[in-house]
């Protein structure tokens, strides 16, 4: 018998009243706290999870929580910085990698950086696209974290392949990280053996790009939307908005100004209100990706060819509509409930149908592996369209060899 059991005898034994129970704090809390914030901020977006959410998810009462975090920014902050330190710290080479040669640098850099996005994956969510409402100056901290990522898988990349110009390599290492980071984006499932050996083949593949030589491109043609067609000029500006500030920031009036009407109330005539604008413009996103499956299926002549179809049509709708593309990532739990439902279904769809056709050009990939890759293409894609725009460095027959790469691997090249 423990000592304290046997003091618990005692005092029964001397007819004192029965000892209350003792709960003792876990060690971890901190680290549960965290682990549970970063899965709640990750489901909901930072404007949409209370500290009460977090409390009752773990159990404990708000005090509880606040005695551990002054408040829920205190909690995302600290949350966003660490994964930022330690993805940071684990591009650092250690002192014996100077006499590696490059490829075994960028081997140990890129492994690394996997391990510890596999480590942090519902944070990572955080810091891809909840990063933007921290604070200025924890803004900065954050961008710098990412620029010393950046900065040394540049540096190896430069150092293997240092043919390339100083644009190929930010492109190429801009699509590393985006290839990594990407399994922040959905919900599917493998072992962590597995995945980490898949995103290194994908990375590698990219490592190995050949890219086309930059050229002036012509500048993606925007649709005009005459002014008398409310319905749909509302539905550009709420994106076009969404994008600039952020969901939570845009309000009813904002979106009437900027369609040129005198009333918020006129906006209730086409739409119930901002999260309906919003999912509208998802349903739209959604459905131009899966309405293009049956028609390049049908016109192909094997399942590569109908892949490289789709991949042409992918891209080209993402220059054209950058901002829709974003918010999709970005605002996607602000959909009410029950449309969220059915955009997931199409999403999901989707992607199997894609997964299908990679499948039959390689069948040495699971269904798993393959839904990740295709998850992956469609990141690379958002994330050189959000960091370069429709510069000539990231044209669009550039990002369509790159999403060629992650779905195809090396063959992808030739």
């Amino acid at each position: 018998m423990s000592v304290d059991n046997r003091r618990m005898a005692r005092r029964a034994g001397s007819g004192d009243s029965a000892p209350r129970e003792i709960r003792r704090r876990p060690k971890n809390r901190r680290a549960q706290i965290a682990a549970a914030s970063a899965a709640a901020f990750g489901a909901l977006g930072y404007h949409g999870v209370s500290m009460e959410d977090i409390a009752s998810g773990l159990g404990i009462s708000s005090a509880a929580l606040y005695r551990h975090y002054p408040s829920k920014y205190a909690l995302f902050r600290e949350e966003l910085l660490r994964v930022g330190r330690a993805m940071t710290a684990s591009v650092q080479l250690p002192e014996e990698a100077a006499g590696r040669s490059a490829e075994q640098r960028l081997r140990h850099i890129l492994d690394a950086l996997i391990a510890i996005t596999i480590e942090n994956r519902p944070t990572v969510t955080l810091v891809r696209w909840e990063g933007r409402y921290l604070e200025p100056d924890d803004q900065i901290t954050l961008n710098e974290e990412q620029a010393t990522v950046l900065g040394a898988l540049g540096a190896q990349l430069a150092a293997l392949r240092p043919e390339l110009t100083d644009d190929d390599h930010r492109v190429l290492r801009a699509a590393l990280l985006s290839t990594i980071t990407s399994i922040a984006d959905h919900h599917a499932n493998l072992p962590v053996k597995a995945l980490a050996r898949l995103l290194s083949s994908a990375c590698w593949s990219i490592v190995h790009a050949d890219l086309p030589e930059e050229r002036d491109v012509e500048p993606v043609a925007v649709v005009e939307i005459p002014d008398s067609f409310k319905h749909e000029l509302l539905l550009r500006k709420a994106v076009e908005l969404f994008h600039e500030r952020g969901y939570p920031n845009v309000s009813v009036e904002d979106i009437a100004t900027a369609a040129g009407l005198s009333a918020a109330s006129a906006v209730y005539r086409f739409y119930r209100g901002k999260s309906d604008l919003l999912a509208a413009a998802f349903r739209r996103a959604a459905e131009r990706v899966s309405g293009a499956i049956g028609p390049a299926v049908t016109a192909a002549a094997n399942s590569e060819d109908a892949l490289t179809t789709l991949i042409t049509q992918y891209v080209a709708g993402s220059f054209a509509e950058r901002a829709l593309t974003f918010v999709y990532y970005t605002e996607f739990q602000h959909v009410p409930a029950e449309e969220r439902t059915v955009l997931r279904n199409i999403q999901r769809l989707s992607v199997e149908e894609w997964a299908r056709l990679l499948r039959e050009v390689r069948p040495e990939l699971t269904p798993a592996e393959a839904r990740f890759l295709i998850h992956a293409a469609f990141t690379v894609v958002v994330d050189l369209g959000r960091t370069f725009g429709n510069a000539p460095m990231a044209a669009q027959d550039r990002v369509r060899l790159l999403m060629r790469l992650v779905l195809f691997g090396s063959s992808a090249r030739s």
